[in-house]
């Protein structure tokens, strides 16, 4: 078993939503439950509505991206996922397709199955760039049979 997801995987998924939120829900009580009629110069109360847009379009945006990463673990006949609460083994037997792609300085891998498991049919990882290509240079004859799909 060989992970193939960043070391970086459980500080993107839970210290950064988890110290976000702490810190800009605290501004946002803060906001709301302080009576001045201004916040330096700008009237309370679209300040009060646009501070309380920025941390519920904020929680948002980690909902549907960050923290629905996964850690993965792949051997040459399984994969192994956990959010760090849960952990699931899949066959690559049950994978359709794996689909890569770039973000900055990032390789997000997609992991679709045939069927939905427990974390649904689709799930995503953060992929250590060289864990990842040195378990299929390991494994080419499984990466041909899963049709991989990397990002030029």
């Amino acid at each position: 078993m060989q992970r193939v997801s960043t070391n970086a995987t459980l500080f993107l998924k839970i210290f950064v939503p988890t110290f976000w939120i702490v810190f800009f829900g605290a501004v946002t009580l803060a906001v709301w439950t302080n009576k001045a009629a201004y916040f330096g110069n700008i009237p309370a109360g679209p300040f009060r509505w646009g501070v309380l847009f920025f941390f519920v379009s904020g929680l948002a945006v980690f909902a549907f991206t960050l923290m629905r990463l996964k850690r993965v673990e792949f051997s040459p006949e399984h994969i192994f996922v956990t959010n760090y609460f849960k952990h699931f083994r899949y066959s690559f037997q049950d994978v359709s397709s794996l689909h890569e792609s770039s973000f900055l300085f990032l390789k997000i891998v997609t992991i679709e199955l045939k069927a939905s498991g427990s974390f649904g049919k689709r799930f995503t990882f953060v992929a250590s760039t060289r864990l990842y290509e040195d378990f299929w240079l390991e494994n080419a004859e499984l990466a041909t049979l899963l049709q991989r799909n990397p990002s030029p």
